[in-house]
């Protein structure tokens, strides 16, 4: 294992607050921060911005010139070694004659082909593992779809303390305050894809659209719609395409439908889940009913919890957060580990995952 300082710790940082730049753009391309630097003087640094504009170590080795030969480079992703859109960093970091190149973590696609290997064996000094925990976290989505099949699912729940999320005939808006919901949006403007259910869409009509905080995107729109139920009049069919998942042949305005029963006439959430991921969606949010938040849970299609909580009660009449069946023992409950609490507004906000 390397031995990493100060120096290399702080400029580390510096790339994934770099690549943190691109959060709402890089779609379906991972997002990565790089810095250049020399005798600890920084030469250059860049990031990812989009899909088909350079690579974060172009940008940076560009504004480090030819001071860049015998230097340091820190990124947050191991350089890539194959030609997609772009050509391959290693090709320019051999070029380039970097000295040391430290990578926060391994590229979990597998067709970059290990560019440390590639690099190590040209002989520049490869070495990764610094900060390595923060640099998945950034890209979970990217990880969740090269090694699983799959993008990374975030359940987003508004619920009072009594665990109600709408009333009963499935009216929601709105159970919290602004500042949750402006924050629900900037979670919404993070993820490649936002799903929600054909209940959702008759109780909410929602438009399911980023509009609290700036973005250069709106993620693709995603509903679960079995039976195409969905009225053509539904705001969320308004604007961009719409993509349907459904269980039966048809056709709606606006939206390609794709036709994924299971044996119940139900979609088939999990291969659902693997058509988004070959489309290219790497974080799927979800904000929809109790009934497709619990089918959801039931068939280990969710990864994240958001939870927002507002100080209020709806009592035992009004919706649940997940349609769960009862568990007749407490050691079968479901458990999650909470990552972190905070207070927005007059609400709290959850976040957690499956235990």
């Amino acid at each position: 294992m390397s031995s990493f300082g100060a120096f290399d710790r702080a400029m580390m940082r510096r790339a994934l607050d770099l690549a943190a730049r691109g959060l709402y753009t890089t779609t379906p391309n991972p997002r990565v921060g790089c810095v250049v630097t020399s005798k600890e003087e920084i030469l250059g640094e860049g990031w990812h911005e989009k899909a088909g504009g350079p690579h974060a170590e172009v940008v940076a080795l560009e504004k480090a010139g030819a001071r860049a030969a015998g230097a340091t480079l820190y990124v947050s992703l191991e350089p890539c070694n194959h030609q997609g859109r772009t050509p391959p960093c290693v090709e320019l970091l051999v070029k380039t004659k970097i000295g040391r190149v430290v990578a926060a973590m391994r590229d979990p696609n597998p067709q970059a082909a290990h560019g440390g290997d590639a690099l190590a064996a040209a002989g520049i000094r490869f070495e990764r593992g610094l900060m390595e925990d923060e640099a998945r976290e950034l890209n979970i989505g990217f990880v969740s779809r090269m090694t699983r099949g799959r993008p990374w699912v975030r359940l987003k729940v508004a619920a009072t303390l009594d665990g109600r999320s709408a009333l009963p005939d499935g009216k929601s808006q709105w159970i919290t305050g602004p500042e949750a919901r402006r924050d629900g949006h900037r979670w919404r403007a993070r993820a490649c894809a936002v799903l929600t259910g054909i209940g959702t869409v008759k109780a909410d009509d929602p438009r399911l659209t980023v509009r609290e905080v700036d973005t250069p995107r709106q993620p693709l729109r995603v509903i679960v719609d079995s039976r195409l139920e969905t009225p053509s009049t539904a705001k969320i069919l308004e604007g961009d395409k719409v993509l349907v998942f459904s269980a039966k042949e048809g056709s709606l305005r606006n939206a390609e439908v794709v036709r994924l029963p299971n044996p119940n006439q139900k979609v088939e959430l999990p291969k659902m889940l693997e058509e988004l991921a070959r489309r290219g969606v790497n974080e799927l949010h979800v904000e929809a009913g109790f009934r497709l938040n619990g089918s959801l849970v039931r068939e280990g299609c969710v990864d994240e919890f958001v939870v927002y909580l507002n100080p209020s009660f709806l009592g035992d009449g009004a919706q649940g957060m997940l349609d769960l069946p009862g568990f007749s023992l407490l050691e079968s409950r479901l458990k999650v580990k909470i990552l972190s609490l905070d207070r927005l507004g007059e609400d709290l906000r959850i976040v957690a995952r499956p235990a």
